[in-house]
């Protein structure tokens, strides 16, 4: 009997929903207004760090978008 690797998809993906923090907007202002005061909440590094992973991000899609453009005939 093999055992599951302990980081698989579905552990991480378990612990992911865990610690999302959600909301469900009754309107634009109202996600507007959520929005600012969670990430006033949040520390200087907190906002630091989903910066660079949002960058970093970004970054993967646009290498991704330019590749499938070389790759067109």
């Amino acid at each position: 009997m093999s055992k599951e690797p302990e980081n698989s998809l579905e552990q991480r993906s378990a612990e992911r929903r865990a610690r999302a923090i959600v909301h469900r907007a009754s309107s634009h202002a109202d996600a507007d207004d959520w929005d600012l005061e969670f990430w006033q909440q949040q520390t200087p590094e907190e906002r630091l760090s989903a910066l660079v992973v949002l960058r970093r991000d970004a970054e993967i899609i646009a290498a991704g978008r330019l590749r499938s453009k070389v790759e067109e005939p």
